[in-house]
């Protein structure tokens, strides 16, 4: 069987179109590969140790001006749980193309990583999210291209006629076509690079920042004038959801001796305007440890909203601070011993519904945090506190919408719900008085609008 599968093109093996990787070809790779790894204990992402054989394996993918360009693959650094030829591999790379002209290589001295996905054929490029982003990150709002990837080059290479992708597309009029998605990126570093609990709060401080800016909506304008320029700067984005927070999207940018948090991976991202563009496959959108509790519910049936990201990174943030014991550091556990959160890698979406339900909404709720982490029970208990009173809001207005209809009045009575902040609870003002602030000390805000902001705030204090 080895010796028929090793006759087969890449392709048809099920392997990224115009990969060359010899270890494939060759019998005694093939037998190394079923030699399983030691145990190891990491503690970045995820990656699959098997599959690293394809170092050292040349990839080409169109360029400019219809060329192409090769790259060389190194180290897989992150490999997510799911079928080979749908997940997303993360490789960091080094270019190895012929076409460079001899020591003048625009690539040399860059840390580069390789993503490949296989998305659906009609999914929106993360590169027309991100080239949209920075036209409009210019003069006063440039400070955004700190906190968003640096993509370099992407590229989408379709499955040709007769592979198995074209195959299935034929049998079944109803199977969602793919093609395969590479991304040429910056290599970032992970949340575990960070050295202090303060390093850390700067970097979820800077999510929330350029979150806020790229997808605030036009019905959030302040009517003063303090406020209106970052709002209007961000009414003429493009306004992007992204639906897929989680601890390894979550990175830092090191530049001119500072960190900045970059929110990375907008795969998955939609338009906040187009809440049409439904999760592939039937499947719901994000990472599930970190997904919104209402999307594990089986009567959820969207949208995606505003605040089903700021859930996902109070949930980043909490599993962090409550499963590690420093940013690079797993709690020890012992033999018999588990940790709250913990089982949340493993559990069902009805278990994971229950369990989030009790979290964001329970009236005495103070999470395990670790004594490097102490410094978030603030923040955790204070975001808490706003979904709980939020839900509490949203639930006293349906009863009240339900109350109208039963006694034949019109809805038009009823004061508008903003279903994005759940009635103000989760407004960009109260978000910004909660995580501007570390163990009594001010992070450092980015932006003049947002600094403008805070001075109104202080001044409304004060009065």
């Amino acid at each position: 069987m080895i010796k028929r599968l090793c006759s087969l093109p890449l392709e048809d093996l099920g392997f990224a179109p115009n990969l060359e990787a010899d270890f494939i070809k060759n019998p005694a790779s093939l037998l190394e590969a079923m030699k399983l790894p030691e145990q190891k204990d990491t503690t970045g992402p995820p990656s699959s140790e098997i599959f690293d054989l394809c170092q050292g394996s040349s990839f080409t993918f169109p360029y400019k001006d219809d060329q192409t360009r090769t790259v060389r693959l190194k180290r897989v650094i992150f490999r997510s749980n799911s079928i080979i030829g749908r997940g997303t591999t993360v490789i960091r790379v080094e270019c190895a193309c012929c076409n460079c002209p001899p020591a003048r290589c625009d690539w040399k001295e860059k840390k580069l990583v390789l993503k490949m996905s296989f998305p659906s054929k009609t999914r929106v490029s993360e590169r027309t999210f991100m080239d949209r982003c920075k036209e409009l990150a210019q003069g006063e709002y440039a400070w955004v291209s700190n906190h968003l990837p640096d993509l370099i080059w992407s590229f989408d290479i379709p499955f040709r006629d007769g592979s198995p992708q074209a195959n299935l597309g034929e049998k079944f009029k109803d199977y969602e076509m793919r093609v395969m998605r590479g991304v040429i990126l910056e290599e970032l570093k992970p949340l575990s690079s960070l050295k202090t609990a303060r390093e850390c709060a700067q970097v979820f401080y800077d999510i929330v920042q350029c979150e806020f800016s790229i997808y605030i909506k036009r019905s959030h304008f302040s009517s003063n004038g303090l406020s209106i320029s970052g709002h209007h700067w961000v009414w003429k984005y493009p306004r992007i959801l992204h639906r897929d927070i989680s601890q390894g999207n979550i990175m830092v940018r090191e530049k001119n001796g500072k960190k900045y948090g970059v929110l990375n991976d907008w795969d998955l991202a939609i338009w906040l305007d187009d809440k049409r563009d439904g999760p592939t496959s039937q499947f719901r959108t994000g990472t599930k440890p970190y997904m919104a509790h209402e999307q594990h519910s089986v009567e959820w049936k969207g949208p995606h909203r505003y605040r089903h990201d700021l859930e996902s990174i109070f949930y980043v943030m909490l599993l962090l601070v409550c499963l590690y014991s420093r940013p690079d550091e797993k709690l020890r556990r012992y033999k018999n011993q588990s940790y709250q959160y913990q089982e949340w890698h493993q559990s069902d979406d009805r278990s994971l519904y229950l369990e989030k339900h009790h979290t964001i909404r329970a009236d005495d709720w103070e999470p395990p945090v670790t004594t490097f982490f102490f410094g978030f029970l603030l923040w955790l208990s204070r975001l808490q506190d706003s979904f709980r009173s939020g839900f509490i809001d949203r639930g006293n207005f349906h009863r009240a919408v339900r109350k109208t209809a039963q006694l034949d009045r019109s809805h038009t009575q009823m004061n508008f719900y903003d279903e994005d902040t759940l009635g103000g609870h989760l407004s960009y003002e109260g978000i910004v008085s909660i995580v501007h602030v570390f163990e009594e000390e001010e992070l450092e805000t980015r932006g003049r609008e947002w600094q403008l902001h805070l001075d109104n705030l202080r001044q409304k204090q004060v009065g």
